[in-house]
């Protein structure tokens, strides 16, 4: 037969079972969406169904329509929360923008040479070499006791320098066990040793490229560690635990000690190549005792930040807590003098700090005599008036009588 023949045969109308077997079949193609569900419907009208089938087709052309209505709008409702939403997210990163542009202009300015406290001839000489070294791309070493300010004079480096748009890493080589500085300091891959990260995760120095990295008590760092560092110095890559792939960083390194590194160096428990490579520069910042006329400097400077930060009213030193602060040498230098005037807002209940709530390490008071403690316990008495007066002398005198 030809296909012309084919073609003028006539096809039978399916029975009425098969027509309803074929329409619910298309029913449930179009409850669930399927592409392919109005392709069938439409094959299914030139099947011919019959006159009696028509009105069940045209409920079937119905139930197409208003699915295919349905899934326009909920389409077309999806498009504009999508639109909605992204126009949120654009102003959220607009503002996280601008709000990291302040906080990098705010810390930039928090840490301009010219702010640092430091009006004695050796802190000022101090300051001046870290603009200077600011400008140098070199390898830094600042030395000094403990709480002397060594990670304020590195945090100056960084943001006076062509890095400032860079991170800036602290790392405490004090507070890393032994067992972790390799992974903490150069990242480990995913399945390195046992509880590591599947993912694996960057180190300190891949999360410093492009910035500085400041190591704070080099001194502590182990010798196996320290080829390492070496290593990294030198060549520009780190190795992460477990990788054998070569990471490039763009690092700049600040270190700091308050140990004799040349010390350490003769003694073994230092590589002498390292202390060469860290120390291009080195600054050395005076102990606070050697600049007494630093302390009310730092002191007027604390007494506006401390009380900011705990959220409590500004607070104000007595003459005698003013005296106490002077008298004393502070063998624990910048770090001390903050630790004793948190301690002091934190004791004082009115916005006056007296001399009792200045403590400090190795200054037991003396034992007071009589006339002493009658004028502390009448001091005292004064205060707590004045407060149940709310400030006021006149009422507080006519409460004493």
């Amino acid at each position: 037969m030809t296909n012309a023949q084919e073609t003028n045969v006539k096809q039978e109308p399916l029975s009425e079972q098969a027509f309803l077997d074929t329409l619910i079949n298309l029913c449930d193609d179009l409850a669930w969406g399927r592409p392919a569900s109005e392709d069938r419907l439409f094959a299914l009208t030139k099947e011919g169904a019959g006159p009696k089938n028509y009105v069940r087709l045209a409920e079937a052309f119905g139930m197409m329509l208003v699915k295919v209505e349905s899934r326009e709008y909920h389409r077309s409702q999806l498009i504009a929360d999508l639109k909605t939403r992204n126009a949120e997210l654009e102003e959220a990163h607009r503002l996280l923008a601008e709000r990291n542009t302040h906080l990098m202009r705010t810390i930039q300015e928090n840490y301009q040479t010219k702010k640092i406290v430091g009006q004695c001839e050796a802190m000022r000489k101090v300051i001046q070499l870290a603009l200077t070294i600011a400008r140098r791309p070199i390898n830094t070493l600042i030395l000094g006791p403990t709480g002397a300010g060594k990670e304020v004079i590195a945090k100056a480096i960084h943001f006076n320098s062509p890095r400032r748009e860079g991170p800036f890493v602290a790392v405490n080589c004090t507070a890393i066990p032994d067992s972790l500085f390799e992974s903490e300091m150069f990242g480990y891959v995913g399945g390195a040793f046992t509880g590591a990260n599947p993912q694996g995760k960057a180190g300190f120095f891949e999360s410093a490229d492009g910035g500085t990295i400041f190591l704070d008590e080099i001194g502590e760092i182990p010798l196996q560690i320290q080829a390492k560092l070496l290593s990294v110095i030198q060549n520009k890559v780190v190795c992460r635990v477990g990788s054998t792939r070569s990471v490039p960083v763009d690092v700049r390194i600040l270190a700091a000690t308050n140990r004799d590194l040349r010390a350490e160096v003769a003694a073994g428990r230092f590589r002498q190549d390292l202390y060469y490579r860290l120390s291009a520069f080195s600054v050395e910042l005076p102990p606070l005792r050697s600049c007494p006329e630093d302390v009310c400097f730092l002191i007027d400077r604390l007494m506006e930040k401390i009380p900011q930060k705990y959220g409590v009213p500004p607070r104000s030193l007595s003459g005698e807590a003013f005296g106490k602060l002077l008298a004393y040498n502070w063998p624990g230098n910048i770090r001390e003098l903050e630790n004793v005037l948190e301690n002091a807002v934190a004791l004082s209940e009115s916005e006056l700090i007296y001399a009792e709530h200045i403590h400090l390490e190795g200054t037991a008071p003396a034992p007071l005599t009589l006339k002493e403690r009658l004028k502390r316990e009448e001091r005292q008495i004064l205060r707590q008036t004045l407060a149940q007066c709310g400030g006021s002398r006149v009422k507080a005198m006519e409460l004493l009588g």
